[in-house]
C-alpha cells in the first residue's frame, strides 16, 4: 500500500470512530460512546465555566454519563477537515436533541479537534456555544 492509499486508509478508520461514537450519543450509551476512545484519553471542555479536563476514559465516562441525564441528542457531522498526520482529525458538526428536565429544544454548533491512537480515540478537544447551553438550561 502506497503511502497515500496508508494514509487515507488511517483517515477513514479513524472516522468511522467518531462516527460509532457518535451513534452511541445518540442512544444516550455513555460506554457505547467510550468504547471508542483509550484508557488514557484526555477530554478537554475549554469552553465550560469552569474548563473541563479529564485524563482517563473513567474520568470521561462518568462526565459524559451524568450530561446524558439531562441532556439526549443527536451530532450531526457538517465537515471533516484532514490534518497532515493520519491520526489526526478535525471535525465540525451539529447537535440537536433535548434538555430533558424541561423538554426545551437543544441545538448547538461543535468544532473538536480527535486525536487516535491504534483506532482509538486517544485526545478530543471540543469547542461550542456554552451560552447557548446556559439559555436552554435557564429556560429563557
Amino acid at each position: 500500500m502506497t503511502d497515500d492509499a496508508s494514509a487515507a486508509a488511517t483517515r477513514a478508520r479513524n472516522l468511522d470512530t467518531v462516527r460509532a461514537a457518535f451513534a452511541a450519543i445518540a442512544a444516550g450509551d455513555a460506554a457505547g460512546q467510550l468504547a471508542h476512545y483509550t484508557d488514557d484519553v484526555i477530554f478537554e471542555l475549554p469552553y465550560t465555566d469552569p474548563p473541563k479536563r479529564t485524563t482517563t476514559r473513567a474520568e470521561a465516562e462518568a462526565n459524559i454519563a451524568a450530561a446524558f441525564t439531562v441532556f439526549r441528542f443527536e451530532l450531526t457531522i457538517t465537515a471533516v477537515h484532514e490534518c497532515v498526520d493520519p491520526d489526526e482529525l478535525i471535525i465540525e458538526f451539529t447537535g440537536t436533541g433535548t434538555y430533558l428536565p424541561t423538554g426545551a429544544p437543544y441545538a448547538n454548533v461543535y468544532i473538536a479537534v480527535f486525536r487516535f491512537r491504534d483506532g482509538r480515540i486517544c485526545h478530543q478537544r471540543e469547542f461550542f456555544n456554552p451560552a447557548t447551553t446556559a439559555r436552554v438550561i435557564a429556560g429563557s
